[in-house]
């Protein structure tokens, strides 16, 4: 098992494993934000359940209050046909006087001396100072009924609300602003809105942006969000009438939910973006191998070059046989332009136009001489001109030549490779098609690898370096185009022009 074999299997050992781990982690904190908002919803219920029975106790207490004002309003009425010596009612008007036990009265004479009282403790009853204070009291509350007795005898009956009166219209009146208040305070931070039986006007809320409350149309849109989320609670507030209170989930709550996948979108980004950095330090790291090497192979390869120049003059001064020294020549040719391509690894080469034919025959005859007659060669020009692209011909002959002899292994020295050139307009496309043993879809991408390689000697370098010259010094692009196991398999070639 090569490198890339391992690697890719590593790479999936690694997905499953952090896919695991990532579902395990979701579970867990969606556990823990569902008890957590099965609480906040508890704690919601809770908090509605009490505004209920706070809005139950004002309406009892309202009642109350009514019952006890009406009682007074029966009692001055009492009092005022007694007076007025209205018999149509009297057993049932004597009653109600009779029957009074809350309500303070006083009687004074023409006088203001004080001939009676009712509903009074003894110790107040007694207090003559006191009696006066209430009477004056009672004045200011109420009117005071006069009673005439005989002709130029009157007295003054005064009268106030009950003890339990005013204590039921202060708790009333704290009901109501406490009431309020819990909706304006709104302990336990859900937006909360009351509003009058309409449910346009608002009369309180908590929770909300007092800036944003004051634009009519944000609040009919909370209103109805509100209401999708949760049924609106129906309280009767006494003099305010039948009221309706909206809420709905609080914004931690909503936080919550989405909380574990914003949680895993950084911690995914974050492992995105040191993946990024390593992998980027990890191919700066092998550009420099790269250019270190090739330059060192260029520099090595430089003087025995220059000495056999040399000793080629030599044997030519000794009249060895011409042909032998012309094929000599090409060998020396040949190792000049291999030094040549070492050397401009690592620098920007220079591209100039050139005709793509001539390049393409030049480098398959130079291929064909050293491989097996069984593998035939075909180079076409599918335009009816010529076509040409910037490209630089010692590392273009370069990348051609790796991919023929790959070519030639993978067809093990029987079969036909076949080179097309296409103009696409701003693009030159190169096809070398070979009936070989073809590529594995999956292996589209890891047979450009450092160090890939099917053959048991091989290096696996010839088409990383391929791509290396194409994308890194002419700008273009090399894959796999199709690949047919058994059939073939056609890589591509894009020049710009």
């Amino acid at each position: 098992m090569n490198i890339y074999s391992r690697k890719q299997r590593w790479k999936l050992l690694l997905f499953i494993a952090a896919v695991i781990i990532i579902g395990i982690s979701l579970w867990y904190t969606n556990l823990l934000v569902r008890k957590i908002s099965d609480d906040e919803r508890r704690k919601a219920r809770m908090w509605v359940t009490a505004i209920q029975r706070k809005a139950e106790l004002v309406e009892k207490n309202n009642v109350l209050y009514q019952e006890e004002s009406r009682k007074i309003q029966q009692l001055a009425d009492a009092y005022r046909s007694l007076l007025s010596a209205d018999t149509a009612r009297l057993t049932e008007n004597l009653d109600i006087v009779r029957n009074n036990i809350t309500i303070p009265i006083i009687i004074v004479d023409d006088k203001n001396r004080i001939v009676l009282t009712k509903n009074f403790q003894p110790q107040q009853a007694n207090d003559t100072a006191f009696l006066r204070r209430e009477r004056q009291t009672m004045g200011q509350q109420h009117q005071p009924f006069e009673i005439v007795l005989t002709e130029g005898k009157t007295q003054k009956l005064y009268y106030k609300n009950s003890e339990l009166y005013t204590v039921l219209q202060n708790v009333y009146s704290d009901f109501i602003e406490l009431f309020k208040d819990e909706i304006d305070s709104n302990s336990i931070s859900f937006p909360v809105i009351l509003t009058d039986s309409t449910k346009n006007r608002v009369l309180a809320y908590g929770g909300l942006d007092s800036a944003k409350m004051k634009d009519s149309s944000y609040v009919k849109k909370r209103l109805a969000e509100m209401e999708a989320s949760s049924t609106p609670i129906r309280v009767n507030l006494g003099e305010a009438g039948k009221c309706y209170i909206f809420y709905e989930d609080s914004f931690l709550l909503t936080q919550l939910r989405y909380y574990p996948y914003f949680q895993f979108g950084i911690i995914g980004l974050f492992l995105l973006i040191a993946y990024t950095l390593f992998s980027t330090a990890r191919k700066a790291e092998q550009n420099q191998v790269w250019v270190g090497m090739a330059k060192e192979t260029a520099h090595q390869l430089g003087t025995p070059l220059s000495s056999l120049i040399a000793w080629i003059e030599v044997l030519k001064m000794k009249n060895m046989d011409e042909q032998t020294l012309k094929e000599m020549r090409q060998d020396l040719s040949r190792l000049e332009t291999i030094t040549e391509r070492f050397s401009k690894i690592g620098s920007m080469p220079v591209l100039e136009k050139q005709d793509m034919m001539e390049v393409l025959n030049k480098s398959i005859e130079y291929i064909k001489t050293r491989t097996s007659k069984n593998v035939s060669f075909v180079v076409r020009n599918k335009e009816n001109y010529p076509v040409q692209a910037s490209i630089n011909v010692p590392l273009f002959e370069w990348v051609i030549e790796n991919i023929c002899k790959n070519a030639v292994d993978a067809m093990d020295g029987n079969g036909t490779i076949t080179v097309d050139i296409t103009d696409q307009t701003q693009f030159v496309y190169v096809d070398v098609t070979d009936t070989g043993k073809g590529i594995p879809k999956s292996k589209y991408k890891t047979v450009f690898e450092p160090g890939y390689t099917t053959k048991e000697r091989g290096w696996g370098l010839g088409l990383s370096l391929a791509r290396r010259i194409i994308e890194n010094y002419h700008s273009g692009k090399i894959f796999v185009k199709q690949s047919e196991p058994g059939r073939g398999t056609t890589f591509r070639i894009v020049l710009n022009k």
